[in-house]
């Protein structure tokens, strides 16, 4: 048996299903009337002329894709220290400029603290201070296996996870290591001592971490 794909349908099964088939004139006006009927604009000429070289989507609109936007490239930290984003230029290196930075500091301190009132628990003050930032904070190293550094007293003008780099009376920039070092802190009469040893990340990663209280430490 020949599979038939495409064939007119006879008149008896036009019958039967209650349709008529069209002729090719009444083809013809109704593909002329839905065009007119599309395109209202166009004269029938130019309807045609259109038909003749192309084919015409209808009713059809593309959607405008948006642009993904790319997002800003960070610099690396090899990147940093060959531009020298952080270093001071010597004329900026005074402790002068850098006292409202400390008293901006303690303000932002004292909120943390909720005033650093005398009847606060001192356990609670030293937990708040180990996760704050400390640039801005005086220090002064109070113990070091390095003799040299014992007594340097600045402002932190930049906290690293290895260093603290302060600025001092005498405007000297110094670099002192966490490594075998304690520093205090002053504010307010309330005197807070860093381990630098145990206090090696960076403020970032120091205010989502837990820290365990120990019976005593060493350098």
């Amino acid at each position: 048996m020949d599979n038939i794909v495409y064939r007119t349908i006879s008149a008896k099964e036009t019958d039967h299903l209650d349709i008529r088939p069209q002729g090719s004139k009444q083809a013809e006006a109704f593909v002329n009337a839905f065009l007119k009927h599309s395109f209202p604009r166009l004269r029938a000429e130019r309807i045609h002329s259109r038909l003749n070289k192309k084919a015409v989507i209808l009713e059809h609109f593309l959607k405008k894709h948006k642009k993904a936007k790319r997002k800003a490239k960070c610099l690396s930290a090899k990147e940093r220290r060959e531009l020298r984003i952080f270093e001071l230029k010597p004329e900026q290196q005074r402790y002068e400029l850098f006292l409202p930075l400390h008293e901006l500091w303690k303000e932002y301190i004292r909120d943390l603290c909720n005033g650093l009132k005398p009847d606060i628990q001192t356990q609670i003050i030293q937990t708040k201070l180990l996760k704050a930032d400390f640039h801005g904070a005086i220090v002064t190293v109070v113990k070091s296996k390095c003799p040299s550094y014992v007594g340097a007293t600045g402002i932190i003008l930049q906290e690293m996870k290895h260093i603290f780099k302060i600025i001092t009376k005498e405007n000297k920039l110094k670099v002192i290591p966490k490594q075998n070092s304690v520093f205090s802190v002053e504010i307010d009469g309330f005197v807070s001592y860093i381990y630098g040893s145990k206090f090696q990340l960076r403020s970032s990663e120091r205010s989502a971490k837990k820290f365990k209280g120990k019976g005593s430490i060493d350098l």
